[in-house]
């Protein structure tokens, strides 16, 4: 679906006693490309074998790194939400141990779920159990205006909603739209919000219940 470098953080997870994920923080890493060259370049001449050979060994072994790598959409379930709330063209990510992450995507782009929602080639937030807060790059769609969300939420217990929260609005809707990784358009016959500023305006108050109206 997506290609991740080998620059992500890689990071071991355990359960607490609330069966909550949590971090180990000596088990994190950061594994770069720069690193492994520098390490390839130092075992030839410790060990007087040619460059090409232990070249070939360790992109091997890159490679089965890489692959065991968790993606973004392996990490939101382990927080209780949907793997289906980013779109398919992730194409790296840093999760800090305060939770506080940043998704970078190929391009901006359009998703249509029960609302047409927008994702900033950027997106940043906090994420926890059952919950983003803090975020900002994702927008939704209502006759023409776009709004800003600024948290997603399941209940805790699961149920089958998931909660947009839009200014002072929480919007519920259907949680199965969301457990799928959907593509993403490039477009919309609509403008986008890069593109006008009357657009990326805060939306008056007396027009954000309009997202409760459908």
């Amino acid at each position: 679906m997506e290609t991740f470098a080998c620059k992500l953080v890689h990071q071991s997870w355990s359960y607490d006693s609330g069966g909550f994920p949590k971090r180990d923080k000596k088990n994190t890493k950061q594994s770069t490309v720069s690193n492994i060259q520098r390490s390839v370049e130092e075992i030839a001449m410790a060990t007087r074998k040619p460059l090409v050979l232990v070249t070939a060994i360790f992109t091997l072994f890159s490679a089965a790194v890489c692959t065991a790598e968790e993606s973004v959409y392996d990490v939101l379930p382990k927080y209780g939400l949907p793997r289906g709330l980013l779109p398919d063209t992730v194409t790296d990510y840093t999760l800090s141990d305060d939770g506080r992450f940043v998704v970078v995507l190929e391009k901006e782009c359009y998703v249509h779920f029960e609302y047409v929602v927008y994702y900033d080639k950027k997106i940043t937030g906090k994420l926890s159990y059952g919950s983003i807060t803090e975020l900002q790059g994702i927008q939704v769609q209502r006759l023409f205006l776009w709004f800003n969300v600024d948290e997603i939420r399941v209940d805790l217990p699961p149920s089958d909603n998931i909660y947009f929260k839009v200014g002072i609005i929480n919007k519920k809707l259907d949680v199965d739209q969301f457990k799928t990784v959907h593509s993403c358009r490039k477009s919309l016959f609509s403008p986008s919000p890069c593109h006008s500023a009357g657009i990326q305006l805060p939306a008056p108050v007396e027009e954000i219940p309009m997202l409760l109206t459908e």
